[in-house]
């Protein structure tokens, strides 16, 4: 003991802390630091674990891009739009669907000093209020005229415009059905490219025919009193029944209006020239603004 009485205190070890406090019930309790090898040690320790797990989560590496990837690339893509365009319906069913549900049978009476006569032809409605465009000489004349819609709604119709000029009426039905889906109206054709005539020839309802236009800007004598002017000429199969229907383009928009076939030995049958008022044309006289 010390001269204060007091218990002796031992000094720590070099390299040992020398803090104490005192715990409860007088006794001293000593709080000994580690090394700072060992802080050093545990800092390694950390590191080496954080590495190892930023190895484990990290992707892999992107590796450069070959010319046989690029070549590989594109004949999948090749091989994707070929498979696409498969599945694709055929132009003359895309353009069918497309202008069917616009197409009209137009049913005319005629009494005359043979008494009465019916014939049929075809239109198109081009507009929301119902109105169909047709050739004129299909309802020329005639003591009354029904149009049949698509969905088979009947009424009768009225002339609403005509122009001799250009063989092109307009109807007015009376009553509407309760859908009423105008075609759209396309733009100008150039030779060479394909076309549909739609229409009812013979008496064959909804009849498609496919072809090209063969010639723009045709010139037609229609009797000794009318010549038709810039008409389409095309090949698609036409016939008694095809008067008034829609020229169609492979997108199913109306680009002509069918007027008549050639008819050079004055026989009521398909020759394989047919004609069409351009729908620029047509579609004046319905008042739709030129193509």
């Amino acid at each position: 003991m010390d001269r204060l009485g007091s218990p002796l205190v031992v000094d720590p070890p070099q390299g040992v802390a020398d803090e104490t406090s005192r715990a409860p019930g007088g006794r001293l309790t000593r709080l000994v630091r580690l090394p700072r090898l060992w802080l050093v040690a545990a800092f390694l320790v950390v590191a080496l674990l954080a590495l190892g797990t930023y190895a484990l989560t990290r992707g892999p590496e992107t590796p450069p891009i070959t010319a046989t990837d690029v070549d590989k690339a594109v004949r999948d893509g090749i091989t994707k739009a070929q498979e696409e365009a498969a599945k694709a319906p055929p132009d003359a069913a895309a353009a069918y669907r497309a202008a069917l549900p616009s197409l009209v049978t137009v049913a005319t009476r005629l009494t005359g000093a043979k008494g009465a006569q019916r014939g049929t032809g075809a239109g198109v409605v081009v507009s929301a209020d119902g109105s169909v465009l047709t050739a004129l000489h299909v309802v020329d004349g005639a003591d009354s005229i029904e149009v049949t819609f698509a969905d088979g709604t009947s009424s009768p119709a009225g002339v609403k415009e005509k122009d001799k000029a250009t063989d092109i009426a307009v109807l007015a039905p009376e009553r509407l059905p309760q859908v009423v889906v105008p075609a759209v109206l396309g733009g100008g054709a150039q030779v060479g490219d394909p076309v549909f005539a739609l229409g009812h020839p013979l008496g064959l309802n909804g009849s498609l025919s496919a072809g090209v236009v063969s010639a723009l800007d045709r010139k037609i004598r229609v009797d000794s009193n009318q010549t038709l002017e810039g008409l389409i000429q095309f090949d698609a199969a036409v016939n008694p029944g095809n008067s008034g229907g829609p020229l169609l383009d492979k997108g199913g928009q109306v680009i002509g209006i069918v007027t008549g076939l050639a008819n050079p030995s004055e026989q009521n049958f398909f020759v394989g020239i047919g004609f069409a008022v351009p729908i620029a044309t047509a579609g004046g006289v319905a008042g739709s603004p030129p193509q």
